[in-house]
């Protein structure tokens, strides 16, 4: 498919301006056709052909394994989160002992990837929930903070996901995240602010009430020194 110079500065435009088009990650409807081994040899072979066109000696030793790393490291590790087979299992609970505040998990660390720049977001994730009858353990909430990381994404979709995947584990809307991170395709190109970061947030049911989304964001201000 040829692309204009036109339709490629429209392209850019929207990557610059952290543009999403969907609360989904888009995927063609063939997107686990291959099998993890299949992508990651032709992986292999694209990021060798990119180092080639860059003009870098494939044959040093130190170069030479760097296309089957990366291709490996996409498949299994900074993209993995594009497998369904790696979501994680959300096991719930009843909530037999009638805890009947919301629950704060905060500084769950965030290493994503920005969708528009193939370049790192490092951040932190807080996420909260009112039990309606149904609790989950309490790594879970990290672990599927965790596996929406793992794909390309923008901000405001991973917040969004994490909230919407606790709600349909839980039962209920009263679900909220926050998210503040710093992104690379800021940080170290393009104006490259290094002190900026960005923060978006999801609030769900009783957390769109500002007296409950208060508290939420009260809690995650809390210093938790060990």
């Amino acid at each position: 498919m040829k692309i204009d110079n036109e339709e490629l500065n429209a392209l850019d435009e929207i990557g610059d301006n952290h543009h999403s088009t969907s609360a989904q990650t888009p995927l063609r409807d063939d997107a686990f056709k291959l099998t993890d081994a299949e992508k990651i040899e032709l992986i292999k072979e694209d990021v060798n052909h990119i180092m080639q066109t860059l003009g870098l000696d494939l044959t040093d030793d130190s170069l030479r394994g760097t296309p089957n790393r990366v291709a490996k490291m996409f498949v299994n590790e900074i993209f993995g989160g594009l497998s369904p087979a790696r979501k994680p299992k959300a096991s719930t609970f009843k909530n037999n002992y009638k805890y009947g505040e919301m629950l704060v998990e905060k500084n769950i660390t965030v290493y994503s990837t920005c969708e528009h720049h193939l370049l790192p977001i490092v951040g932190r994730a807080h996420v909260a929930y009112i039990s309606n009858g149904t609790v989950v353990g309490l790594s879970k909430m990290n672990r599927i903070v965790d596996y929406y990381a793992k794909r390309p994404q923008v901000q405001e979709r991973l917040t969004m996901q994490i909230v919407q995947e606790l709600q349909q584990a839980l039962g209920t809307e009263d679900v909220a995240c926050v998210i503040d991170a710093k992104h690379l395709c800021v940080n170290s190109r393009g104006i490259r602010d290094i002190e900026s970061s960005t923060v978006t947030s999801e609030f769900g049911g009783k957390f769109k009430d500002e007296a409950v989304r208060r508290e939420f964001l009260d809690y995650i201000k809390l210093d938790t020194p060990f």
